[in-house]
């Protein structure tokens, strides 16, 4: 909550210093790459991979064996790591005109892009440095220090947007160091924790040391099977890099604020039970693996569908409380807020296959999620082929928004076949009552919606407030929601302290 809340003040802070404009759009594109590779490789296809295997020679083995396993895998990963990074950095150029070629036509952002993608891509480094820490200290059941290290990465580009940024030539630029920086220090962060537990690693290689052979094989497929969403980003980014000037700036702040539930409980759900689905599924107990699953899924539909019909309803007051100043403008927020709508129509998805991935990675089945993936992807282009194309052509206004709601539709895709593929494998069996819980939930959802509806003031009228009425409405609006949801659900029977414990 601490990091998801320092991450809006961090989108705050750069969208009143630099609005939405093609120095911002350079900026998001030259981070986006290597924050795409951060999600894909350091807690996508890595953690996936890494945690059942250390959670199993945990398990049965000594802790020098435990030791040594670090030691190569983290010796492997540094060296494959540098070698993308030096790559990353000399072929800069190449990587702008790959993922925004839209910006070959304007030849000061492609070198603007370019001069930070050499600045921001060693933050690929440092940060599947720190993903390697956070998968040993969440298989002991340390979570605390990786969920605060983000934090660190806010902090970082808040000091170079606010003290860096009018001591530079070019103040956009501030912001390529502050992940460079951030990236450092979140690694140092993790390193008294490691100690505590006597596992700092000492790098080493051995290119036939079983364990590293083991999570290597399991990282190549989970490495796309586990990052659709990403890939499906990057791709609205390469066709909205056609649109008018701002677009990937628009869905980058929209794509921001379905991150703050997605964080605090589809990555959090889907976190926690990782290593405890790698136990059960070692310990053969498959009554209790279903179990974990169920809970999952049953935790993250109670939150997720909330959260997306308030950023729905919610969407404009939300940029033009948190966003709307300076540079940022009112046309900035209705762009903006119609992606946002888009993007949360895909929020219960996204939750989802945050739940479900760990129902196959936990099992060391990395295929079975590529070849979902391919599908969900297939979807996307398709739906940009035949939806999003028409807009480039014809300089239809809202493009991007189209873009957000292929991403929703594919994210749909995605989870579907990975709940069906469970249940046909007998892997996960529903437990009882989930008809009964959905008709709770849509209760809920329907007085909390009528409430929004009726009280939420029109956008136009909200911008014609200062900021403190600003806050002040919407963090009411937000109370009332919330409490008449959960009200809802506690009149119908739901009691989240009796949700919380049948985690088993």
């Amino acid at each position: 909550m601490i990091s998801r809340l320092l991450g809006y003040v961090r989108d705050m802070v750069i969208a009143v210093s630099f609005g939405a404009t093609g120095a911002t759009d350079a900026f998001f594109v030259a981070f986006r790459i290597p924050n795409m590779l951060r999600r894909m490789f350091a807690e996508g296809a890595f953690s996936q991979a890494f945690v059942p295997v250390f959670t199993e020679q945990r398990e049965k083995g000594e802790h020098a064996e435990v030791k040594d396993l670090v030691d190569h895998v983290a010796g492997s990963l540094s060296l494959i790591l540098a070698v993308i990074t030096v790559v990353g950095v000399l072929a800069a150029p190449i990587l702008i005109l790959i993922f925004a070629p839209g910006f070959a036509d304007e030849p000061d952002r492609q070198q603007l892009a370019t001069q930070m993608l050499r600045l921001t891509f060693p933050y690929v480094l440092f940060i599947s440095l720190t993903a390697l820490a956070a998968g040993i200290l969440n298989s002991f059941g340390k979570f605390a220090v990786p969920a605060f290290t983000p934090v660190f990465l806010n902090l970082a580009l808040i000091a170079a947007a606010l003290w860096l940024a009018p001591r530079m030539e070019n103040p956009v630029t501030a912001l390529a160091w502050g992940v460079f920086i951030a990236g450092i220090v979140q690694l140092l962060f993790q390193l008294p924790a490691l100690k505590k537990l006597g596992l700092i690693p000492r790098l080493r290689l051995n290119r036939d040391h079983p364990g590293v052979k083991k999570v290597l094989k399991l990282m190549l497929p989970a490495l796309f099977g586990s990052s659709v969403a990403q890939i499906n980003l990057l791709i609205n980014t390469i066709i909205a890099s056609f649109l008018v000037a701002g677009s990937i700036s628009w869905l980058y702040f929209s794509d921001r604020f379905v991150e703050l539930p997605l964080a605090l409980f589809g990555v959090a759900i889907g976190t926690v039970i990782l290593p405890q689905l790698s136990s059960q599924h070692s310990n053969g107990s498959s009554k209790d693996f279903s179990h974990t699953l169920d809970w999952g899924l049953r935790v993250g539909a109670i939150v997720a569908l909330p959260a997306m019909l308030g950023l729905i309803f919610l969407a404009g007051p939300i940029l033009a409380t948190l966003l709307q100043y300076k540079a940022f403008t009112a046309h900035d927020t209705q762009m903006a807020a119609i992606s946002l709508a888009a993007y949360s129509l895909g929020l219960p998805a996204f939750v989802a296959i945050k739940v479900l991935a760990p129902g196959f990675f936990s099992r060391q089945d990395t295929r079975t999620p590529v070849r979902i993936g391919l599908i969900a992807m297939g979807v996307n282009l398709l739906l940009n082929v035949l939806v999003v194309v028409p807009w480039i052509i014809f300089k239809w206004p809202a493009g991007h928004a189209v873009l957000a709601l292929s991403t929703a539709i594919a994210a749909h895709v995605n989870a579907q076949l990975l709940l069906r593929h469970l249940r046909r494998s007998s892997i996960y069996q529903p437990g009882a009552g989930w008809k009964k819980l959905s008709l709770q939930i849509a209760a809920g959802l329907l007085l909390m919606g009528l409430a929004l509806w009726w009280l939420t003031p029109e956008l136009s009228v909200w911008q014609g407030w200062g900021a403190s009425q600003r806050g002040l409405t919407l963090v009411g609006l937000i109370i009332l929601a919330a409490v008449i949801y959960l009200s809802t659900l506690w009149l119908a029977g739901i009691k989240p302290r009796e949700i919380l414990r049948s985690r088993g």
